[in-house]
Order: C-alpha cells, then sequence, then structure tokens
C-alpha cells in the first residue's frame, strides 16, 4: 500500500519448486532492486519494510512469513533465507508506508491467516475516514485477526469473511476477492470519496491464487502489473524466462514490474483479475462495478 505519490511493489509465483532468489535477489529487476529503483514509479523508494511468504505444503498447510522493517536491499537475513529456501508458491513485497502510518512489522505484507497469504500494492484514499464503517461489517474472527494500521490488512480481513462462505479453490477465491473489490469501492462511495482507489490485490492458498490490477477510476490510474507464464522459470545470469523441460510442469509470475527484458512478460489490462489454477493455468477475468 502507499499514498497517491508513493507506491510498494510485488510478486507472486506458483509452478514448480524454485530458491526464492530466483524472484527477490537474482533477476536484473528484482524485488530488492525495485525497492530502491522502480522502473515505473520514478525516484520512489520501497524502504519501510519487505516480506516474503512462502508454503511448503509436505511440512504445513499454512505459509510461512519472514517481514521486517528494514530495506530489502540492507537485510542480510534476507539473502540468506532466499539462497536455500525453496517453494511452490511464494508471494514477496517491499514496503513504501502511506503518509501517517507507522513503520513497524505488523504493517508490512504480506498478510497470512489459517492457510492464506495475501499482499496488496495501491491504497484506500482517506482511510481514516472509512476505517469505522468497514470495521463495523467484519465479522469478530476477521477482526480479530488485525494486528497493524493498514488499509491491506483491513482489506484481507474484508476478504477473508467473504472467503469463508466460498469453496476453497481458485474459483472461491476469485469470487471472494471480487466481491471484496466491490465492498471497498461501495464503502468509498458510501463515504462521499471521491479519489480512487488502487486494489492490486495477491491472494494465495499455496495451490492456487488470483491477482488483480484496479482503480476504481475506469482502471485509469490502475499500477503497474505485468504477467509471465510458460512451462518452467529459470533466471540464469539476471536474465529470467520461461522454458519447456521435458518432463513438464506449468509456472507463473506475476509482479508489479518485469524481472528482466525477457520478450514472455505482458502488461495486465487496468480492471482484470488473474485467475491462477491449480494447473497453472491463467484465466483473465474482467472487474467490473
Amino acid at each position: 500500500m502507499g499514498g497517491s505519490f508513493n507506491m510498494c511493489r510485488f510478486v507472486f509465483y506458483l509452478g514448480p519448486k524454485l530458491t526464492l532468489d530466483s524472484l527477490i535477489t537474482k533477476p536484473e529487476h528484482s524485488l530488492v532492486q525495485q525497492s530502491f529503483d522502480c522502473a515505473e514509479r520514478g525516484d520512489i523508494m520501497n524502504a519501510d519494510g519487505f516480506g516474503v511468504s512462502w508454503f511448503v505444503p509436505e511440512l504445513s498447510k499454512a505459509p510461512a512469513v519472514f517481514r521486517s522493517i528494514s530495506p530489502a536491499w540492507s537485510n542480510r537475513c534476507l539473502a540468506d533465507l532466499c539462497r536455500v529456501t525453496q517453494s511452490n508458491c511464494i508471494l514477496a513485497h517491499v514496503r513504501a508506508a502511506s503518509p501517517g502510518l507507522p513503520v513497524m512489522e505488523a504493517n508490512c505484507h504480506p498478510f497470512a491467516a489459517e492457510q492464506l497469504a495475501f499482499m496488496h500494492n495501491g491504497y484506500i484514499p482517506q482511510f481514516k475516514s472509512m476505517k469505522r464503517a468497514l470495521i463495523a461489517g467484519l465479522s469478530n474472527e476477521s477482526y480479530d485477526a488485525i494486528h497493524g494500521s493498514t488499509d491491506s490488512e483491513h482489506i484481507f480481513a474484508v476478504f477473508r469473511d467473504y472467503y469463508r462462505s466460498e469453496e476453497k479453490d481458485a474459483e472461491g477465491i476469485a469470487v471472494a476477492l471480487d466481491k471484496t473489490i466491490k465492498r471497498i469501492v461501495s464503502l468509498c462511495t458510501d463515504q462521499g470519496i471521491n479519489a480512487a482507489s488502487w486494489l492490486n490485490l495477491a491472494v494465495s492458498n499455496g495451490r492456487e491464487g488470483a491477482v488483480t490490477r484496479f482503480s476504481s477510476d475506469e482502471g485509469k490510474s490502475a499500477p503497474s502489473l505485468y504477467l509471465d507464464e510458460g512451462r518452467r522459470y529459470v533466471c540464469e545470469d539476471g536474465v529470467c524466462r520461461m522454458v519447456s523441460p521435458e518432463d513438464g510442469g506449468g509456472a507463473v509470475v506475476v509482479s508489479s514490474e518485469r524481472l528482466s527484458e525477457d520478450p514472455g512478460w505482458h502488461k495486465v489490462d487496468p480492471n482484470t483479475m488473474l485467475v491462477i489454477h491449480e494447473n497453472q493455468t491463467v484465466e483473465k477475468r474482467p472487474i467490473t462495478l
């Protein structure tokens, strides 16, 4: 999350196991690189913390999470963790805090609850003006799970309430995420907030997931988002690309910015949801209000 003049960056991966550094430190425009050198946000610094969440289903259905308030580029623990940790599902995020929000670990993404991991790039305008109305509609369970002060974690709480009544698959995630976006936009309208909400959201249960590129001004100001999909993702000498191994296995990477100049990256259209199924196929759906 961030204000109208700052913006976070994130990357989501689902596919065959790979080490976290293939997304976070190795690419020529890795997430760590984006933390101090955004290609599409001018001289914005994402120095207000970072986080990474990954799934190890043979050990636990719940995701692991490592978060810190230090800049991603200076954290040695992150570099070591990424070098030796493998996963088939990874969510990673670097943060630029909204003005007035504290820099603390509880406000760093990704957020995790039960079997879900969630992150957000964007913001709800005038969040303080509609926060009480948003909280009033939450279940006690989702409200009690909020530990920080970000709009992002509150969005996750809304999502969890909707997801609770859906099937626990890609379709259930997609339906709950669509309802969440509509709920946020409706609350802003009810509170007389006219500025656009920016809701690039990513959520996964470790097997499938969904990612959105959305702005309530009909997508005109939607933060950037890119998709690369294929058989297997590799990163060699800073260049990351999809290849086709003999033994099969699909891969999907969704990122705020291209991780390299590989031609496989495609910009996601504004107000679009990417529904990522367990077989690593991607379905693109328009988000309409």
